[in-house]
Formats: structure tokens, sequence, C-alpha cells
């Protein structure tokens, strides 16, 4: 029993089928009061039946389940939870009342809970009219609003950027610091590392269980780094792309051969362990657009350009207004042949706006745009190959359909799909999978030879191995002389991109690497036996804090031991170790949109 007199909750062994289909299969899972579970795995490996299953909406067909009443459960949906043609107040009113709460218990309790999340001033809003930031923030209030024993949470930062998202691990953690136990499902596993136990799923089996260290350690055998010359085709179903290096998993008793072992991080783990299960099982890995099929399918594009130094894509000095707000703000961006380039940031930093203009789908109020060293027009346009976050596909046509229909738009032959498509060409999308409709969606994009490559979150969603495989794809596009455009909120993938820009309230803030952009930003680790107090202490500074398992990450601009001492002067007195340690590019991201909030205003 915990200090609310609640047993340990969770499931033994349990499995869930949905007629022939399994959703899970004998799976354990742990939840410690006071602390967050995070269960981690892409896009249909069981996370969200397994919440339902805890918030008793699915029943179990073998195993052990331990929950509470629904009275003391807080769900959170993977859509929010939010009424999108009610108000933030009459959202929050309706919940409260849903659960029995009279209307002074309601006042008082939001009026703490939207101030926390910054929501106070958007009380007459409606929920279709917020930001994906704010929707989500409004979804947990609304979960937690009852003070409930036990909080679930589906996926409520997919799609939401780093800013937005950080502020919602504010929120978790003080939950979770205030006894309440919180499971959380993610796809994003810099999140799953800050929990202090993670639950990864694969296709509804339990791939690992633990903390993250515990994890780490768990992998089978070793990863290694490959030598750039390498051209063992043996490991190629085996190795994966880091940024500018190549990690491959080396089973146990297997001789590294000219590959150096590394000490994994929790990507590479996740990875390993998700091929270290197929070899187990007698199953092989689908590389149909991975490894040397992705740079088969990497041709070199039909109009080369005739200047490879020349931009592909340019901006120059871009302003754009709507009404009385610049969305984006002299902005200048060149895309070349054979380069990577991530634009990140906040929502509303203009990524998506300065990307219409680039393509000649909205005019600038100011600046020049060339496309092809040209304006932007419909011919030009027909030379890009673009895979939006929600892949533009028709849904309700089959495979061959999209694939025809596609083939007479661009008027060039029916696409060759790879096998694992050809399996299903008969099938209506909707019913194929979301890894397939990523890998059709890729497919069609590549198949009249575009020469940029225009991708809006194309990993999301998607496991770890998955992930991997389609920046292979990604990278042997760019390799053959396309030049590539992306926009990410995973800001671990930032060290796939040749170089990054960043942008915040429409304008340029940081541009280059990852080591460019961190520069000078610090941090510091606080450990503390009383970390309930510390964390209070260290949330109500207003200090840019976030948790790491049960410690706590603080960033700053300043040096280093100014900052230590800006989080001991908040700390007033609790006990606790200051640790400096390096930034990280999501703190280095928040710390940069926060100061240009705070020059505008």
């Amino acid at each position: 029993m915990d200090a609310r007199g609640i047993a340990a909750l969770g499931v033994e062994g349990i499995a869930v089928r949905f007629g022939h289909v399994a959703a899970l299969d004998d799976v354990t899972l742990d939840a410690t009061a006071g602390q967050v579970t995070a269960v981690v795995g892409g896009d249909g490996a069981g996370k969200s039946t397994l919440l339902r299953v805890l918030a008793n909406r699915v029943r179990v067909d073998a195993g052990e389940v331990r929950t509470l009443d629904r009275s003391r459960i807080g769900y959170q949906p993977a859509t929010s939870g939010v009424w999108p043609t009610l108000t933030v107040d009459e959202n929050v009113d309706f919940v409260g009342r849903s659960y029995g709460m009279s209307t002074a218990d309601i006042r008082a309790r939001a009026g703490v809970l939207l101030e926390r999340a910054g929501l106070d001033e958007a009380l007459t809003r409606l929920g279709q009219d917020l930001s994906g930031g704010m929707r989500q923030k409004l979804g947990f209030v609304l979960a937690i609003l009852h003070e409930p024993d036990l909080v679930l949470l589906d996926e409520p930062s997919t799609g939401v950027d780093p800013v937005s998202r950080l502020e919602l691990w504010r929120l978790i953690s003080a939950t979770a610091g205030e006894g309440a136990t919180v499971v959380m499902a993610t796809t994003y596993l810099d999140e799953a590392q800050r929990a202090a136990s993670v639950l990864a799923l694969a296709g509804g089996r339990m791939l690992a269980s633990g903390t993250p260290d515990h994890i780490l350690a768990a992998v089978p055998g070793s990863v290694g780094r490959l030598d750039q010359s390498s051209t063992n085709a043996g490991v190629a179903e085996r190795a994966w792309r880091r940024g500018t290096e190549r990690h491959v998993w080396i089973p146990p008793g297997e001789d590294a051969g000219s590959a150096l072992v590394i000490e994994p991080d929790f990507e590479d783990a996740l990875i390993a362990l998700s091929l270290a299960t197929a070899s187990d099982e007698g199953g092989t890995v689908d590389t149909t657009m991975t490894g040397r099929a992705a740079l088969r399918r990497g041709a070199a594009p039909p109009h080369p350009p005739a200047d490879p130094k020349s931009p592909t894509a340019s901006a120059r000095d871009v302003v754009k207004r709507f009404g009385r707000a610049t969305a984006v703000d002299d902005v200048s961006l060149d895309v070349h042949p054979g380069e990577i380039v991530g634009l990140i940031g906040a929502n509303g930093a203009g990524k998506t706006t300065l990307l219409r203009i680039m393509l000649g789908l909205e005019s600038a109020d100011g600046g020049d745009v060339t496309l092809f060293g040209r304006p932007p027009d419909n011919a030009s346009r027909r030379r890009l190959g673009y895979v939006p976050q929600g892949l533009g596909l028709y849904t309700t046509l089959s495979v061959r359909e999209n694939a025809a229909f596609l083939s007479r738009v661009y008027g060039v032959p029916t696409p060759h799909l790879p096998p694992a498509l050809r399996e299903v060409r008969s099938s209506v999308v909707a019913d194929i999978g979301l890894g397939r409709q990523r890998q059709l969606a890729f497919a069609l994009a590549l198949s009249h030879g575009p020469e940029l490559l225009v991708l809006d979150e194309p990993t999301s969603g998607v496991d770890p191995l998955g992930r991997a495989r389609l920046w292979d794809t990604i990278h042997a596009q760019a390799e053959a002389g396309r030049a590539v455009i992306v926009t990410t909120h995973y800001l671990q993938e930032a060290e796939q991109c040749s170089r990054l820009v960043l942008l915040a309230q429409g304008r340029v803030v940081g541009r280059g690497k990852v080591a460019d952009l961190v520069g000078a930003a610090t941090a510091v680790l606080v450990r503390s036996s009383d970390w309930q107090r510390a964390f209070a202490a260290l949330d109500r500074s207003d200090l840019p804090i976030m948790l790491s398992g049960r410690d706590i990450r603080v960033a700053g601009q300043e040096d280093a031991a100014a900052l230590r001492d800006r989080v001991l002067e908040a700390l007033a007195g609790i006990p606790a170790d200051v640790e400096e340690v390096p930034a990280t590019l999501e703190e280095t991201v928040v710390l940069l949109d926060s100061d240009s909030r705070a020059s505008i205003v």
C-alpha cells in the first residue's frame, strides 16, 4: 500500500484479442505511486489497449488486472479529450460536473490548474481554436480535475512542439510528485527516458521493461559503430543510421569485425532489442526501404541541376502577415541538392507558413522565393515529392488505385511498389496499417523522380526500428542528389539532418548543426532525498525544469556556476546535489523560444 492507501497497480501476464488479432500478448506492467511509468512503442504496438484495460474500458482474455474504480481514474485519450465546440471554461465545467464536483470546487481546482498550464487567459476560447499544445494541456487538466489516484495519458505530447511538450511534462511531473500513479503512452524515446520506469511494446508483446538503465544493461550482445568504408552486406539488416554514423547490433558470441564496440544510448538499445527479438523468433527484418534496398531506390533525379551549387529552393528576407500578426519575419533559407535541412521550432513559429511560401502555395508580403531557380509555379511543383504529416493518401481507395491516381496526375508510369505493398495492392489503404501506409506515402512521393523532398513529421508514430529504417530511405535520397526539407518535433532526429534552422515567433533564432545551436546553453542535474519538496520549489521558481526519472534538470543561458547558484537559491535550503551536465537540444530550443517571446513583449 502507498501513502494514499492504494495497492500496487498494473497488469500481470494479460492477453487481449480482437477477433483473430492479438492486441496484447502476455504483458506485465507495474506502476508505482508518485512516479511516471512510460509505455513506449509505435502505432499498433498495443499502448492504447493497455491503457484502456487499466481504465476498465477493455476486458482481458487472460491475466490479472490491478486497477481502480473509474471515479478514481483520470484518462486522457489520444484525441486530447477536449470538446472542440465548448470553450475552455465550459470544458472544465462539464467535466467537473460529470464527476459530481461542486461549482466552488471546480472553480478552485480549475483556477490553480489552468494557471499552471498557462490557460488562465484563454477561458473563453473554443477548444477547436486552441493550438495543439494548448489543447493537449487542457486535456490533461480535464483528466486530473477531480484529483484522481491513477492518471492514464494516451500519447499526450504526440505532434506537440518541444516548448509545449516541456510545459506538459512539467504538469505531469507535478501530478506524480503529489502522489498520483501516472502511466503515459508515448512514441518519443526522450520522454520515455525521463520516466522512472519504462515498458516497451512491439506488436502487442513486451520488448523490454524496467528503468531506462536496466533496459540499456539488458541488450544482448553489443552495439558497434561501422567504419564508413564497410561494405559487409551480411550486417545490412542489423545496421541503422545515427546522424553521420552507422550503428550495428552484434549478436552474443559474434565477432565485431571492423565495427568499433560503443556504449549504446536508449534508442540504440530499443533498436537492438527489436532486432534481437526478431532473430530469436526466427524472423527476418523488413529491409524493403532500407540499407542497400534504399540505396537502389535512391536513383538520381532525372533532371539534375545545371549548377549543383545553386539552391534547389531559396527564400530571401521573406515576410508574411495575417492581419496584424507577423507569421514570418525577415527569414532567409537555402536548400541545396544532397542536403537534409531540418526545420524546427514551436507550434506557431512559422514553419508551415514558410514552407507554403517556398512552395508557392502562399504569397509573401515581402522578400523573394525561388524553386529550382525561378518563382514557384505549377510546373516547378511537379518536380517535388511531398509526404505530409497525415500522409496524403486516399484511405477509401486501394493501394493500387492510389498508385494509379498518382500516375495520372504526374503523367508517369504506374509506380513500382515494393513487395510488402504488392502483397496488399488490392486492400483499402485504411486497412493496411500505419507502417505500410507510411511506406506507400514514401513510395508514391518518390515515384516521379522528384528533385526536392518535403517531409512533414515523417516518422510520427513510428517505432524506433521503423524510424531508423525511414531515415535510411531519406538519406539515400539525399545521397542520390535530392534536396530534402524535414520538419520534426522529435529533436533526437536532429542529428540526422545536415543542418538545422530554428524558428521562434516567425524569426530565425538559430541555425547550424546540433552543437552550433546548443552553443553556450548550460544545464544542471538536481538530486535530492526530499524529491517532492525539491521539485515543488523549483517548479514554483519558473526555472525551465525537466524531470529525468527522479532527477530534475534545469537549463539556462548563463554560465554553469551562476545557474547552480540560482538553483540553490530556489531550493532555499532543501538538501540536494547540484551537478553540471551538458545541455540538450530540447532545452536549448525552449530557452531560445522563451528569449524570443520576451524580446517581443
